[in-house]
C-alpha cells in the first residue's frame, strides 16, 4: 500500500537519493531541507513517515521531532546520519525515533531500516526501555520525614521555653578561634604572596638576555623579554634598574584591562630613594640574602616591591629588578582567599587598603600606642580591637606585616562580624542536656532503623560503583522500587549503559597521548571527520628507531634498559606533541608517529611541515641527550628517523574490547625503509626523508637545511627511491607553529 512520505534533509543531493527511492515504491513523497516547513506540512497533512536528518543545524530538529510526537503519534520514524553524534541520538531517541540510517543510503540498507521500523512496537511502549523513568510512589522524604514530625512535635513541646532564651555558649569561643585561624591564615598567604613576587623576579633575572639588555640600556628588547613573563604571573608592576637606580623599563599593568595590558616607560629616577632599593644596589647580604623586600608610596599608588640583583653571565651586577603588587589589590585577594575583611595600616596606624570600609567613609586609623605595641609584642600573641562600620560590629586581629628578614612593613588587620550570643546559665546547660539526650536517643532509634531500609539499596549502588571505577562496565544494580533510590540505581544503569558505549575512545590512543588530545579526538569522531571502520587519508608519517641498541642492551641489566629508554622517549615524545603529532605507538626503542590525522586533520603540505620541524628539534634534543649520557659514563645513542608522506589507512584495530586506533599502509613501510637508509648513509643520528615529504613542502623547502642523498632500491620497492638528508641546526620561527595551527 503507497505510504506518504516526508523527507527532510539538510543535504539536497542526500534528499533526491532518498526521494527516488521511495517514489520507486509507489509512494507519494514531498522533501524539503527546512524544518519549519516539514513542521506546516505536519499540520497540514500527517504523513505515514519521515526520513529525517540528524545533523539538521540547531534545534529545528528537536523541535520538529516534538511535534511530530504530538500531532501525529503513528507516524514512523527514520533518522538518518552520516556520522555517529550520541548526543542527538539520545536526544532522538526521548522524542521515539529507535530506527536510524547511517551512509551509505544504498536500496539495501533503506529496506533494512523500513524493516526494522516495522517490528516496531507500538507508540506508547516505543521508549528506550533502558532509560524508562520509573514512577517514585512513595517518595523518600515522606518516609524519612514522616516518623521525624512526630519527634519534632515532642522536641517542640519540650524545648519551646529553652530555645526562647538559651544561648551557645561555645559560640564567642569558636568566632575568636575562627578570627585567630583566619589571622594565621591571612600571614601565611602574604609570605607565599611575597615567595611568589620573588619567583617572578627569579625569573626575569635568570631569562636569557635579560642582562644583556639591561646593560645595553634597550628597554625595548628588554619590554620583549620581561612583558611575557608578567603577563604570564599576573604581575602589577615590573621595574628593571640600572647600577644608579634610573628606571630601564618599566612595565605596569592598566586598572581594569585585560591581562595583556601594560603600560612601559623608562627613566624614572625615584626608586634610588628607596631603602630596599639601595639595598641590593650597594650588593649588600644582610644574613646571607642578597633580595629584600618594602612598602613605598610612588604616585602611581601604594605598592610592595620585592627587589633582587641582575646578573650578568660573567657574574657582575648590571642592575636591580623589582617585582610589586599595589595594597589594593593584595587586600582584595586576601579577600577572596581567607572569606575575611583586611586592612593593611602603615607602621604609625594609619590604614593603607582595606576592603572593611567599601564606600563608607570613616576613620578608623590605628591608636599610635596600639600600632606600636602590635609591632613592639609581635612574638607575644596577637591584639584585637572592637570596629564600628555603618551598623556592622566587627572585631579585628591585629598582626605585623613582616618582609624578608624580620623588616616590619607595618600592620595587617583580619576582621569578622560578631554573630555570637550571650552566655548561658548552668540550669538552662543541664536543661538542655537532657533534653537533647532524650532527643537523641530517639533518633538514634528512629534513624538507625530508617538508615537500614535505605541505605541497603544505596549500598548496593556504592558496590556496583566501585566495579565501574576499577573497569568493570558489566554490573548492573536492582532497580526494584518505588522510591528515588530505585530511580537512582535505574538511572546508574544506563550510565554504564553509556560508559560502555562511549569507551572506545578512551583506548583508541591508549597513554601515548595527553587527555587534551583524547578530547579532540573524541570530538573529531563525534563529528564525523575521522572514523573508526578505516579511511584513506594523506599523512606524513615519522619513525625513529635507535642504532645498535639490542646489542647495546645486552651489555646491561634489564632495569637500565628501562631507565634510558624511558628518559630517550620523555625527551622525544613532547617535541612530537608540540608539533601537532600524535605518538601512536613504541616498539622497543623504536616510535610510530604520524601528522595530520589526529588530533585535527591537516593538508599534506602542513603535516610535512610539522615531521620535518619535529625532526630537526629531535635531533636537537638527542644531541643534548647524548652529552648528558656521556658525562655519566654512558654511551651515546645514535637516532635514525625516517619521514615519508602518503596515503594510510587509518581506523581502529583490534577487538570489541580492546580497539587501538592505528595506521598502516605502504607508506607506512616507505616509512621504515626510509629511516633503515639512515643505517647505511650516516653513522650518527641522522633524519632523511622520502621525495614525496620533499615535495609536499613545497614553498618551505627553504625553511630546512635538505641535502639530496640521491636514489636507492629500498626492500619492498621496484623503484628507487630519491631521499634527502634532514639537517638539523636552522631555527624555524615559532610563531609559524601558531599561525598554522590558528
Amino acid at each position: 500500500m503507497p505510504q506518504r512520505v516526508l523527507i527532510l534533509q539538510s543535504d539536497g543531493t542526500t534528499a533526491k537519493t532518498l526521494a527516488r527511492f521511495f517514489t520507486e515504491r509507489g509512494d507519494q513523497v514531498w522533501q524539503t531541507t527546512q524544518a519549519e516547513k516539514a513542521i506546516t506540512f505536519l499540520e497540514q497533512d500527517h504523513p505515514d513517515l519521515v526520513v529525517m536528518d540528524l545533523h539538521i543545524p540547531g534545534n529545528t530538529w528537536l523541535t520538529f521531532l516534538r511535534q511530530l510526537r504530538k500531532v501525529s503519534p503513528q507516524t514512523g520514524i527514520i533518522i538518518t546520519n552520516k556520522y555517529p553524534d550520541f548526543q542527538r541520538e539520545l536526544m532522538a531517541k526521548e522524542q521515539g525515533a529507535r530506527v536510524f540510517l547511517r551512509q551509505p543510503f544504498t536500496n539495501q540498507w533503506i529496506e533494512a531500516a523500513l524493516r526494522r521500523l516495522s517490528e516496531e512496537p507500538a507508540a506508547e511502549s516505543r521508549r528506550d526501555p533502558r532509560f524508562k523513568q520509573p514512577k517514585v510512589r512513595f517518595p523518600v522524604r515522606v518516609k524519612i520525614t514522616l516518623p521525624y514530625v512526630v519527634l519534632a512535635l515532642l522536641f517542640a513541646l519540650g524545648g519551646a521555653y529553652l530555645v526562647s532564651q538559651m544561648v551557645m555558649e561555645s559560640m564567642e569561643e569558636r568566632f575568636n578561634n575562627q578570627l585567630v585561624e583566619t589571622g594565621i591564615q591571612t600571614s601565611d598567604w602574604m609570605v607565599q604572596e611575597e615567595s611568589r613576587l620573588l619567583g617572578t623576579l627569579r625569573l626575569v633575572a635568570n631569562t636569557e638576555g635579560a642582562a644583556e639588555a639591561a646593560t645595553a640600556g634597550d628597554a625595548e628588547r628588554l619590554r620583549q623579554i620581561v612583558l611575557p613573563l608578567a603577563v604570564n604571573a599576573r604581575e602589577e608592576a615590573v621595574e628593571i634598574l640600572d647600577m644608579q637606580g634610573t628606571g630601564i623599563l618599566s612595565l605596569r599593568h592598566v586598572p581594569g584591562g585585560n591581562i595583556e595590558e601594560y603600560t612601559s616607560g623608562r627613566g624614572d629616577t625615584v626608586f634610588v630613594e628607596w631603602d630596599f632599593v639601595q639595598y641590593v644596589l650597594q650588593g649588600r647580604k644582610d644574613q646571607g640574602l642578597d633580595k629584600t623586600a618594602g612598602l613605598v608610596h610612588p604616585a602611581w599608588g601604594d605598592m610592595f616591591y620585592v627587589s633582587g640583583p641582575l646578573f650578568d653571565p660573567t657574574g657582575a651586577q648590571v642592575g636591580v629588578i623589582l617585582v610589586g603588587k599595589s595594597l589594593p589589590t593584595m587586600v582584595r585577594e586576601m579577600r577572596e582567599d581567607t572569606l575575611a575583611e583586611t586592612t593593611i595600616y602603615d607602621p604609625t596606624g594609619k590604614p593603607l587598603a582595606s576592603t572593611l570600609l567599601g564606600d563608607v567613609q570613616q576613620d578608623y586609623s590605628l591608636a599610635d600606642d596600639l600600632a606600636s605595641s602590635v609591632l613592639a609584642g609581635q612574638d607575644e600573641g596577637s591584639l584585637t580591637r572592637e570596629v564600628q562600620v555603618a551598623s556592622n560590629q566587627y572585631r579585628e586581629i591585629l598582626g605585623p606585616w613582616e618582609a624578608r628578614a624580620g623588616q616590619d612593613l607595618g600592620v595587617v588587620g583580619v576582621s569578622l562580624a560578631q554573630h555570637f550570643l550571650v552566655r548561658t546559665t548552668q540550669i538552662t546547660r543541664a536543661q538542655v542536656f537532657i533534653l537533647v539526650s532524650i532527643a537523641f536517643l530517639l533518633v538514634i532509634t528512629v534513624g538507625v532503623f530508617l538508615a537500614n531500609q535505605i541505605t541497603r539499596p544505596l549500598l548496593r549502588v556504592v558496590r556496583a560503583s566501585t566495579e565501574v571505577a576499577q573497569g568493570n562496565l558489566e554490573v548492573k544494580v536492582d532497580s526494584s522500587g518505588n522510591d528515588e533510590v530505585a530511580v537512582l540505581a535505574h538511572s546508574f544503569n544506563y550510565m554504564v549503559a553509556g560508559l560502555q558505549e562511549g569507551s572506545i575512545y578512551r583506548d583508541l590512543l591508549g597513554r601515548t597521548v595527553s587527555p587534551e588530545v583524547r578530547e579532540q579526538l573524541r570530538q573529531t569522531f563525534t563529528m564525523g571527520n575521522v572514523r573508526l571502520e578505516g579511511q584513506e587519508v594523506v599523512s606524513t608519517v615519522l619513525i625513529t628507531d635507535v642504532r645498535g641498541f639490542t646489542s647495546l642492551s645486552e651489555k646491561v641489566d634489564p632495569a637500565t634498559v628501562f631507565n634510558w629508554l624511558n628518559e630517550y622517549f620523555s625527551e622525544l615524545v613532547p617535541v612530537i606533541t608540540a608539533n601537532n603529532g600524535v605518538v601512536n605507538k613504541f616498539d622497543g626503542d623504536a616510535m610510530l608517529a604520524f601528522f595530520g590525522i589526529l588530533p585535527r586533520p591537516l593538508n599534506p603540505k602542513e603535516s610535512a611541515y610539522f615531521a620535518c620541524r619535529a625532526a630537526v628539534e629531535m635531533l636537537e634534543v638527542i644531541e643534548r641527550l647524548n652529552i648528558r649520557r656521556v658525562e655519566r659514563g654512558e654511551p651515546p645513542l645514535a637516532t635514525g628517523i625516517g619521514i615519508n608522506t602518503g596515503v594510510v589507512t587509518a581506523g581502529g584495530l583490534g577487538t570489541s574490547d580492546r580497539l587501538h586506533y592505528t595506521i598502516i599502509g605502504d607508506t607506512v613501510n616507505t616509512a621504515q625503509r626510509v629511516e633503515n637508509l639512515t643505517r647505511e648513509l650516516f653513522n650518527v643520528s641522522a633524519a632523511v626523508i622520502s621525495q614525496s615529504t620533499y615535495a609536499a613542502l613545497a614553498g618551505r623547502q627553504n625553511e630546512f637545511r635538505v641535502e639530496s642523498q640521491g636514489a636507492y632500491v629500498v626492500k619492498g620497492k621496484t623503484e628507487r627511491l630519491q631521499v634527502y638528508r634532514l639537517l638539523p641546526g636552522l631555527a624555524v620561527p615559532a610563531a609559524d607553529v601558531e599561525e598554522m595551527t590558528a
